[in-house]
Parts: C-alpha cells; sequence; structure tokens
C-alpha cells in the first residue's frame, strides 16, 4: 500500500515539503494558499481555473476560499491574489478550494524512470457520480478534490493526457472504496462536480527514458495510480478527523447540519469502516458552498441536465 502525509504541521511551524523525487520541488503552505514550485519551467497540462489547459508553468497555485465565496469572476479574482502575493501572472496555474489547506495531502514515488509527486485537497460535500442525469449550474464553484501531479521526466503529449485519464481513473476508486455517495442519487460517486488537475512535466533526460503511454499497464500510470489514490484517501481523511473532532464537543452520536435553514440530526457514520466523510456537516472542513451562497447571485436557476 502506498503511503501518503499531510506534511503541514501549523502548530509547529512545519509549512514547507521538498519533493524527495524531483529534486528542486518545493511545496509550501502560506496563508491563504499552497504554493508549488517547480525548479524550472515545466510542460503543464490542466483544468485549472486560471492559466489551464497545455501551457508552459513555473509554479501551481491552490487557493482557499470561503464557502460563501462570491465566485463570478474567478480568473479576475485569482490574478488579484497573485499579483497580492507578488508571483508573475505568466507561467502559473491556479486552482481554489474552501478545504483548509492544512489537510493537503502528499505522496510520491520514484519508479526508476520517472520522480512523481502528487499534492491532493479533497472533501466530498458535493460528491456526484459521471455518467447520470443531475442538476447542473451554469458557474463556476471553487474545486472540491484538486489534484497536483508532478513528473521529473519525459512523456509524450498523449501520455501526459493518459497519465490524467489515470489519475481520474485513481481518484473515482478511492471514493468508490470510501463509500463516498452523490446525494442526489445515492450511487456511489466518481468525484465530486468541481474538481481539477494540474500536471507538470519537467521534461528532464536523466532518467534516459520517454513515456509514450501512462495507462495502468505502466510502471509509469501504476505508480500515478497509487499516489492519486493514497493521497486522496489521506486528505479526506484528514478532513474526516477534524471533523470528528467537532463532533466529539457536542452530545455522543449526534451529528447537527443545516437544511434549509433548519437543523437537522442524524448518527454518526464510517464509510466502509474506513473513514467518516459525511456530505452535510456542521461546520464542514469542505470545498460546498452552503445554500444561498457562492455563485447564487451570478449562476443561472439550476437546471437538469447531463454532467
Amino acid at each position: 500500500m502506498t503511503d501518503a502525509r499531510n506534511p503541514f504541521n501549523l502548530k509547529d511551524g512545519e509549512t514547507m515539503y521538498a519533493s524527495a523525487v524531483w529534486p528542486g520541488l518545493m511545496l509550501e503552505w502560506k496563508p491563504g494558499h499552497l504554493l508549488l514550485e517547480f525548479p524550472a519551467e515545466a510542460e503543464g497540462l490542466s483544468s485549472a481555473v486560471y492559466g489551464g489547459g497545455m501551457v508552459r508553468l513555473k509554479r501551481a497555485v491552490n487557493q482557499f476560499v470561503s464557502r460563501d465565496y462570491e465566485c463570478s469572476n474567478p480568473v479576475r479574482d485569482m490574478e488579484n491574489k497573485l499579483r497580492e502575493w507578488g508571483y508573475p501572472l505568466e507561467g502559473c496555474a491556479g486552482l481554489m478550494t474552501a478545504v483548509p489547506l492544512e489537510h493537503a495531502a502528499v505522496a510520491e514515488e520514484d519508479t526508476g524512470s520517472a520522480g512523481i509527486f502528487c499534492c491532493v485537497t479533497a472533501a466530498s460535500g458535493n460528491a456526484a457520480r459521471a455518467g447520470v442525469a443531475r442538476n447542473v449550474l451554469a458557474a463556476y464553484r471553487p474545486g472540491t478534490i484538486n489534484i497536483m501531479l508532478g513528473i521529473d521526466g519525459r512523456l509524450t503529449p498523449s501520455a501526459m493526457v493518459n497519465a490524467v485519464m489515470t489519475a481520474a481513473e485513481a481518484k473515482a476508486a478511492a471514493l468508490a472504496d470510501l463509500g463516498v455517495t452523490d446525494p442526489e442519487n445515492g450511487l456511489i460517486a466518481t468525484g465530486t462536480t468541481t474538481d481539477a488537475v494540474v500536471l507538470a512535466v519537467s521534461g528532464s533526460g536523466r532518467y534516459g527514458a520517454e513515456h509514450v503511454y501512462a495507462g495502468t499497464a505502466t510502471d509509469l500510470g501504476g505508480a500515478i495510480g497509487r499516489l492519486v489514490y493514497a493521497a486522496v484517501t489521506a486528505s479526506l481523511g484528514s478532513v474526516a478527523a477534524a471533523q470528528t473532532e467537532k463532533v466529539s464537543e457536542r452530545p455522543s452520536g449526534v451529528v447537527s447540519g443545516k437544511v434549509s435553514g433548519k437543523t437537522s440530526e442524524k448518527p454518526s457514520e464510517k464509510l466502509s469502516g474506513k473513514v467518516s466523510v459525511w456530505s452535510s456537516a456542521p461546520e464542514p472542513v469542505d470545498s460546498q458552498p452552503g445554500p444561498g451562497a457562492g455563485c447564487s447571485p451570478a449562476a443561472e436557476p439550476a437546471r437538469k441536465g447531463s454532467q
């Protein structure tokens, strides 16, 4: 089983993580964001709300936003934050999350033909299953499962796409094994409604190999799958532990949640006997905006459609 860890201990001042498999790659917790800094410009492929697509990357930023973030223009908001933090706009991929950043999980592996780094921030408050009809929204919401994947090695463009596919499969597998369900239909979730991924590839020839595939039958794809699975599980576990700590301060065995402005109660539960991941937590360590929050003022009404 691949190990993942939560590298940041804010009480002890642990806010920096240096990659063991990609020399010079640094992940840093900073007030309001995580900064993933690459030692040199890298090939990028991402669904980031800011700087997404196939681009050259120097850094990736995972910004913390509150659950009531008014997200009518996330690109403008991210640009303003990058300027405030003193980062050049060019060469940056920007993600957003309402998961407190100390719940980030990291996993790494050196396969002998590539060094692979994975960082995930995850919660499951707006878990969703792809492939079924469901309510959809017209506006952006901050991503709930954000994956930042770095590979020190050489990949063809098609292998980069393959790597993102494998990462998505591993994320879905982790949610399935944890028993996370789509609250709209009760089916096993394959992700959340607003997931995002950033892949950066160094292009380094130090391993003497170029990868043309990254599916689960390859060493590279197998490692990507293990790392993403482990990091998603660890981040969700960290979130669940924080929720459990809050719940322990309430009457035993009761979780209070806000539903349409009213208070409801339900027994606490464990999913698949592993970690507790609630769809509606009282003070969620989560990234799903609550009723009337987030994009509501700027969004079209929810409508039925295909995800």
